[in-house]
């Protein structure tokens, strides 16, 4: 009796064994079929190597992350979003910046932006820009004092900590006194913040939203890992600030202090800002907001245009920009980024550009949090030295800052990291400057960090041990999942 029952045991285990080998298999020819027609190809390899090693946790992964994909009720505002900025934009034709040589790269870059982001290139901006992390801060939290009618903040990251602490209490300090207060904060990234204050913010009047909610709440709207990563602040429709810096203490990182650079600007972009932050709160509520008219007195000499970018557009709006930037430098291009993970368009205007005689600095944090993001960034030296283009490794902070300088007239400051997912999946905002004196303020930055770092050389990178290359490699296949 025994005997039979271990048969039957037996005969069991085979079957549950041919069904799964069975199902693996069809797991892995579906994929084949399914997955390149509508994945770009090279995130397209990255899953398929993930499923062809784990089909049964493959498949599920890419069901839930495999589509950069958004409802269709988000994709219909933002396209309704971008048809009023058009035609708001309309009537002020008298702010268009046109460049001397309508076939300069200025020219270029600027048509480009505005075919992809909606927004105009515009005269008469005043920008200042703030290496200092507690001064732009300050800043923040002294026009938020300062503020007559209305205060509207987007950002990723809100920590309950002394930088929370102090702009949810200026948010009070406004509300209080009569001003209109909205807060927009991504669900995910700013968790700990709307833990934190949401229920004494709205207890003084201040509208607080949540974007792109996790959790469960993720299927209604959004693939889950899709993020809002902009970081805007505008006060009474005349200044705003952008860039790179959440609403937390620099070390919110344990072991990883943060160097930002946040723009203030003054003028007719700031127009553009607010009307971002309309489009995203739209977008997330379906309210509709009446913003203030754009300042049509000019604040300053600055040409300046707004790039949105994200997965409701058409387009990958940064990644275009940035290679069209690459592409059209003819002296110089420096470009600074916390993470370095780019796909091989960017990869190639980078290489070329140097094996064009174009002088290309890459300027990185030799510390990263993100230990997975490090091994892969590191893959891509290699060849990136051996074309020609410098690497310097930042060493006294987390490098968290988002700039390039092309030549010396093209500037761009913000949100977006140079990595598949900064392109693809986040919500990101930059801000173009036309401008050598925005350019020089700038050089004067990129020479600090270039004095506390690190250069890479070429010779001394190859001796690196076999296993760390072989880590790096391995790292790098997963790049569109970075």
């Amino acid at each position: 009796m025994p005997d039979a029952t271990l048969v039957r045991m037996s005969n069991h285990d085979l079957h549950v064994g041919l069904w799964i080998l069975v199902a693996d298999w069809l797991i892995r020819i579906a994929a084949l079929w399914w997955i390149p027609a509508r994945t770009r190809p090279s995130a397209a390899r990255s899953w398929l190597l993930l499923i062809g090693f784990v089909p049964l946790l493959g498949l599920p992964a890419y069901l839930l992350l495999g589509h950069p994909w958004l409802s269709r009720e988000r994709r219909e505002r933002q396209a309704r979003a971008s048809r009023l900025i058009r035609q708001r934009q309309s009537p002020l034709t008298a702010l268009r910046w046109r460049p001397r040589d309508a076939f300069s790269a200025q020219a270029d870059i600027a048509r480009l932006a505005e075919r992809l982001g909606d927004f105009m290139p515009t005269n008469g901006n005043a920008v200042e820009l703030y290496d200092d992390y507690a001064a732009s801060l300050q800043r923040l939290v002294a026009d938020i004092d300062a503020a007559q009618r209305e205060v509207h903040l987007l950002y990723y990251l809100m920590f309950d900590d002394a930088a929370g602490r102090c702009v949810a209490e200026a948010l009070q300090r406004a509300a209080r006194r009569g001003v209109g207060c909205r807060l927009l904060l991504d669900a995910v990234g700013a968790k700990r913040g709307l833990r934190a204050f949401r229920r004494e913010l709205r207890n003084a009047g201040v509208s607080v939203q949540a974007t792109l909610a996790g959790g469960l709440a993720w299927r209604r709207s959004a693939r889950m890992d899709l993020r809002n990563h902009r970081k805007i602040a505008v006060i009474d429709g005349r200044l705003a600030l952008t860039g790179s810096q959440n609403l937390a203490d620099p070390g919110f990182v344990p072991g990883h202090p943060n160097r930002e650079v946040v723009a203030r600007v003054r003028g007719p972009v700031v127009a553009q800002l607010q009307a971002l932050f309309a489009s995203d709160w739209y977008i997330e509520t379906g309210e509709v907001l009446e913003v203030d008219a754009p300042p049509i007195a000019p604040s300053g000499q600055v040409p300046a245009q707004l790039l949105p970018s994200g997965p409701a557009y058409p387009f990958e709006n940064a990644r275009d920009v940035f290679i069209a930037l690459v592409q059209r430098a003819r002296r110089r291009a420096v470009l600074v980024t916390p993470y370095f993970v780019p796909d091989e368009a960017t990869l190639g205007a980078l290489r070329v550009a140097a094996l064009s005689g174009v002088s290309v600095q890459l300027i990185l944090s030799a510390t990263n949090n993100q230990r997975l993001t490090a091994w892969a960034q590191a893959g891509f030296y290699d060849e990136l030295l051996a074309a020609g283009v410098r690497i310097a490794l930042y060493r006294p902070h987390f490098l968290h800052a988002k700039h390039l300088s092309i030549d010396d007239d093209i500037a761009l400051v913000g949100s977006s990291n140079l990595d598949i997912r900064s392109f693809m999946l986040n919500a990101e905002a930059g801000l173009l400057c036309f401008d050598a004196g925005i350019v020089a303020r700038l050089r004067t930055i990129e020479q600090d960090y270039l004095r506390q770092s690190d250069v890479l050389d070429a010779d001394d990178w190859r001796k690196r041990p076999a296993w760390r290359r072989s880590v790096e490699g391995i790292a790098r296949l997963a790049d569109s999942f970075l």
